[in-house]
């Protein structure tokens, strides 16, 4: 399990092995006896070897997933989009990088849909909840508004 869940971590963001074992090594700054190479995360992901402990730590923590998750125990953890947008951490959308502005009003958008949504839902007789969905044009298809 360890061997695909860190292949499709790797894959999951277009990094080949040499590119993760530099971005490993610029990380965590082993010396020089203790660097990663492509050759040993290939090892790794073809299950030919198992890496220590302190590796799986330095993978988790690079991939921002928990031990657990690398070593197949558990499913990828929650994420609380909420501090994960007001993070200092890289955030990417369609492959493209989230400026800090466009992070403000993305984060501003959910605020606003999850706080709206509230005042959406009303009870009916039996106090069951009645939600009223609203449409919202995308602009997917511009020729129609030309």
């Amino acid at each position: 399990m360890f061997s695909e869940r860190l292949r499709a971590l790797r894959r999951g963001q277009n990094l080949t092995l040499d590119q993760l074992a530099t971005a490993l090594n610029q990380l965590f700054k082993p010396d020089k006896d203790h660097l990663n190479t492509a050759a040993q995360i290939g090892n790794w992901e073809r299950g030919i070897r198992v890496p220590s402990y302190m590796e799986v730590r330095k993978l988790a923590e690079f991939f921002d997933v928990t031990m657990d998750y690398l070593a197949g125990k558990s499913e990828r953890d929650e994420y609380d989009l909420d501090r994960l947008f007001l993070s200092g951490k890289e955030l990417k959308f369609d492959q493209k990088t989230l400026t800090s502005d466009d992070r403000y009003a993305i984060y501003q958008l959910m605020n606003g849909y999850i706080h709206g949504r509230s005042r959406r839902t009303d009870e009916d007789d039996d106090n069951t909840p009645i939600t009223h969905q609203e449409s919202l044009e995308l602009g997917l298809d511009n020729d129609k508004h030309h």
